[in-house]
């Protein structure tokens, strides 16, 4: 099935020393794939590894990006969903990154990795149209 990645979840993948990375790693290899990064999230998790992680881990995610170990969703469409998220969910710091994720992840099946339970388990309960991973 596909699994749509959140920012948290996959720097702990690259992130070795991530004291989530195994449980984070076990969970999307418990997946077939296609393993979706949502063009909304780039910006923050490559600001993330950039800033805590050696060059060898940016090369990494930039690698298993262009050899489609990752597949970018543009998530063109999503913007009145992502819009409606970021409304609904106002009391939460639920932005656009996050709405992406959810749009994403709606789109493509519901399954969603993340280590931002608070969040995703509300818009869970709230919409329906997601599965929260690791459990």
């Amino acid at each position: 099935m596909t699994l749509t990645l959140d920012t948290s979840a996959l720097y702990a993948i690259i992130n070795q020393g991530d004291p989530d990375h195994d449980r984070v790693r076990q969970a999307r290899d418990a997946e077939r794939g296609p393993y979706l990064v949502p063009a909304g999230i780039l910006a923050e998790v490559t600001y993330m590894v950039e800033s805590t992680l050696p060059l060898p881990a940016l090369e990494g995610l930039l690698t298993d990006l262009e050899t489609g170990a990752y597949a970018l969703d543009c998530g063109e469409r999503d913007f009145s969903r992502i819009r409606y998220l970021v409304k609904r969910y106002a009391d939460l710091p639920l932005g656009f990154a996050d709405g992406a994720v959810v749009a994403c992840a709606e789109r493509q099946g519901g399954r969603v990795a993340t280590l931002d339970r608070r969040n995703f388990d509300v818009v869970a309960r709230g919409e329906g149209s997601i599965t929260v991973l690791p459990e």
